[in-house]
C-alpha cells in the first residue's frame, strides 16, 4: 500500500524542488504547518495586478507535500485567486476519488490520484495550496 502511494512520478516531482530558491523582497510570505504530521511550508510570492509573477517555496515536509509544492511552483506564475480556486477544487475531486482520468488544469495533478486511499495524507498534498490561498486572500484584503 505504501509502495502504491510513493510512485516514481511523485518522487521525481519532489526531487525537482521547483521554486526552492528564496525571493528578494517578496510581497507576501506565508508559513503553514500540518499538525498531524509535522509538515511545514513557507511560500514567498510577488504579485502584480492580482497575478503571481514569482513564487518560491521552502518546506520541511514529507514527499507528498514536497511534490505538491514543486508542482505549484511549476505552474504558479500567471495564476490569479480565481485560477487557484479552480485548481484546488480539482485537487479535492482527485483526492476524494471523484474524477479518475478527468481533464485537469495541470496534467501532473493526476500523480496524486493514489493519495485518495490515504485520507490522513490529503492535507500533506493540500498544504502548499492552502498557503497560497491565504496569501491571495491577504492580497485581496490589502488591495485598495
Amino acid at each position: 500500500m505504501i509502495e502504491e502511494l510513493y510512485q516514481k512520478n511523485l518522487m521525481r516531482l519532489a526531487a525537482n524542488a521547483t521554486g526552492s530558491q528564496k525571493l528578494e523582497n517578496p510581497h507576501f510570505t506565508e508559513t503553514l504547518d500540518n499538525p498531524t504530521c509535522g509538515d511545514r511550508i513557507t511560500l514567498q510570492v510577488k504579485l502584480e495586478d492580482g497575478r503571481i509573477t514569482e513564487l518560491s517555496q521552502d518546506n520541511r515536509s514529507c514527499l507528498l507535500c514536497q511534490a505538491s509544492a514543486s508542482l505549484l511552483a511549476e505552474n504558479a506564475v500567471g495564476l490569479t485567486a480565481e485560477d487557484l480556486h479552480k485548481v484546488i477544487a480539482q485537487i479535492h475531486k482527485i483526492l476524494n476519488g471523484e474524477e479518475e482520468h478527468a481533464e485537469t488544469p495541470w496534467e501532473k495533478l493526476e500523480y496524486f490520484t493514489p493519495v485518495h486511499a490515504h485520507k490522513s495524507r490529503h492535507l500533506c498534498v493540500l498544504l502548499p495550496f492552502h498557503a497560497l490561498k491565504k496569501i491571495l486572500q491577504q492580497e485581496s484584503a490589502d488591495a485598495p
